[in-house]
């Protein structure tokens, strides 16, 4: 299996760090009742949502560790679930950063679990925008995404828009 510095498994990395930058960009600065929100007819609440990215990371996880399992996760508190979430990100980076083997194709967790997280970070911004809470557009090939960074710390946009 691959190595920790094979080009696929260092791009699962740099995605991984867009996904923190990017969900901490939609997570940062929500109001408390965001957690709750509601739309019509009912969905998932962004509690709910959050929960099931932190599950994505962690199945992501066991599939890398060729120990596929999958958990369906009761939402945390807002502060808590958001917690989780970096920390699912933290733990599957290090070991796609580890000389650990990859038990699955670094294209299978690409198009499984990290794009399916990716389109539910859209789906949360879209449901900040429903709650009047709106957040910034942003020139993401301008941002400073880096491999390796995956906490809810992040560094301030680049480029903005309205």
């Amino acid at each position: 299996m691959p190595a920790p510095n094979d080009p696929a498994r260092q791009l699962l990395r740099h995605t991984v760090a867009t996904v923190a930058y990017r969900g901490g960009k939609t997570l940062r600065g929500a109001p408390e009742s965001f957690a709750a929100f509601t739309q019509t007819p009912p969905g998932r609440t962004p509690a709910q949502v959050l929960a099931h990215m932190g599950d994505l990371f962690d199945w992501a996880l066991s599939m890398a560790k060729g120990e596929p399992a999958w958990t369906d996760s009761k939402p945390l508190t807002w502060d808590a679930e958001v917690a989780r979430f970096f920390a699912t990100l933290k733990k599957f980076d290090d070991y796609l950063a580890s000389s650990e083997p990859l038990h699955s194709p670094a294209e299978g967790l690409f198009q499984g679990p990290i794009a399916d997280a990716l389109t539910h970070i859209g789906q949360l911004a879209m449901l900040r925008r429903l709650a009047g809470a709106k957040l910034k557009g942003e020139n993401y090939f301008k941002a400073e995404i880096v491999t390796g960074r995956v906490g809810f710390e992040q560094s301030a946009p680049r480029r903005e828009f309205d």
